[in-house]
């Protein structure tokens, strides 16, 4: 692919901000890592209390590129089969299988920490393999699915901690604050005018691309160049969360390369066929903040994670 090519590609990304910028007020970083870590192939944690609109992202994207939307409510009783499916005896006394939810394009998560282990293993096997085994037959998933997973982080009864191996498999943790006073008045003149978050009929938002069109976002993303220098910038960074006196546990090996595709993304957003340096510090954050776990001493004294990494990112030199 050309860097003309990429270049075309990187404008049909930025209509895409856009549109979601006219639904999603006042969040434009979280929009453009949401869309970065999509068009990188990998999974959302979306961490937010309620009402910041993380569902809403979810919705809108799947109307701007023309994706299949569903969502599934994580609770304490939901099975596996729930979510992957069943084998059902139809009516010619032959077993037929009846896909789940998890059979779509783009599938919210909601609350996903309230669903039990077994639940979780089975979400876990379908983020990986993107694929569900049901009844030991293995069914492949779309291409395009993309989980995206909320979860409240001041909520902590009835729920289950995710697992390190499920945390892995998320691409990036996004987390979603209050909006500004100014966006907050928007949002209540948007609702005055006809807008209903739970509507996707009043968003106003028409599909930018489809599937196809997502499909050469990813190819333009996968040829952005990254010098043998950004990529020992990359590891340099992910090496230092695993010697930092404030983190018990390091970043894997698998942080990097979720580190070096969101990087590709990110340039691609920024109209670039080539990573710089501030592409990988863009990046960074977002990729290891659910993958390192804080001393628990510094943790009672209110440090976090992203106050830590943002010190790794000021210690690690960057290549000219």
């Amino acid at each position: 692919m050309t860097e003309t090519d990429i270049s075309a590609e990187a404008r049909r990304a930025q209509d895409i901000v856009d549109r979601l910028n006219r639904v999603v007020l006042g969040q434009e970083a979280v929009v453009r890592e949401a869309l970065a870590a999509l068009i990188a192939r990998g999974h959302v944690l979306l961490e937010g209390v309620p009402g910041t609109a993380k569902t809403l992202l979810v919705r809108a994207m799947s109307l701007a590129l023309n994706l299949e939307f569903r969502r599934i409510q994580f609770t304490p009783d939901l099975m596996p089969s729930d979510i992957t499916g069943i084998n059902f005896l139809a009516a010619e006394g032959k077993f037929s299988f009846r896909p789940g939810p998890l059979f779509a394009d783009l599938v919210l998560a909601d609350e996903i920490n309230r669903a039990p282990a077994k639940t979780q293993a089975a979400l876990l096997e379908a983020m990986q393999e993107r694929s569900v085994t049901v009844d030991g037959v293995s069914h492949s998933l779309s291409e395009s699915f993309t989980v995206f997973a909320t979860q409240n982080p001041i909520e902590f009864e009835g729920t289950y901690p995710l697992p390190e191996a499920e945390l892995d498999r998320f691409l990036v943790k996004i987390v979603l604050d209050y909006p500004e006073e100014e966006v907050e008045q928007g949002i209540l003149t948007r609702v005055l005018g006809g807008f209903e978050s739970d509507d996707p009929t009043s968003f106003g938002i028409s599909a930018g691309l489809d599937v196809h069109g997502l499909g050469r976002l990813r190819e333009a993303a996968r040829a952005v160049r990254v010098e043998p220098s950004l990529i020992a910038y990359v590891t340099s960074i992910v090496r230092a969360t695993r010697t930092a006196p404030a983190l018990t546990l390091g970043a894997s090996p698998r942080a990097s390369v979720a580190l070096l595709k969101l990087s590709q993304a990110t340039a691609l957003m920024s109209g670039r066929a080539y990573v710089v340096p501030d592409d990988v510090k863009r990046s960074a954050v977002g990729v290891l903040r659910h993958r390192v776990v804080m001393a628990p001493e510094l943790e009672l004294e209110g440090a976090s994670a992203d106050t830590v990494l943002a010190s790794i990112l000021e210690k690690v030199p960057a290549p000219e």
